[in-house]
């Protein structure tokens, strides 16, 4: 099965607004898609286990993807964190 990984630093602390946003982008894809911060990993369509990583500006998460659209899930993901206001 296809997998895919991309490092971000985020530009800005991982709170309802961002989570939200990251949840609408991995519900895209059928790909499984994961944020791993630290010793924590949280599937990207769960807003409550995103905020739980407790990822903040200027730290990196690394966005891992795995199924069949995994290298776009994993892109559109990634993105989406790079670029979502504060």
């Amino acid at each position: 099965m296809p997998e895919s990984s991309e490092d971000v630093v985020l530009p800005a602390h991982l709170h309802a607004r961002p989570a939200g946003q990251v949840v609408v982008t991995a519900a895209k894809f059928t790909s499984t898609v994961e944020i791993v911060h630290g010793d924590r990993t949280a599937n990207a369509r769960g807003v409550l286990a995103l905020l739980a990583l407790g990822a903040t500006a200027g730290q990196t998460v690394t966005v891992h993807a795995t199924g069949p659209d995994a290298e776009a899930a994993a892109s559109a993901v990634a993105t989406t964190l790079r670029t979502t206001p504060a």
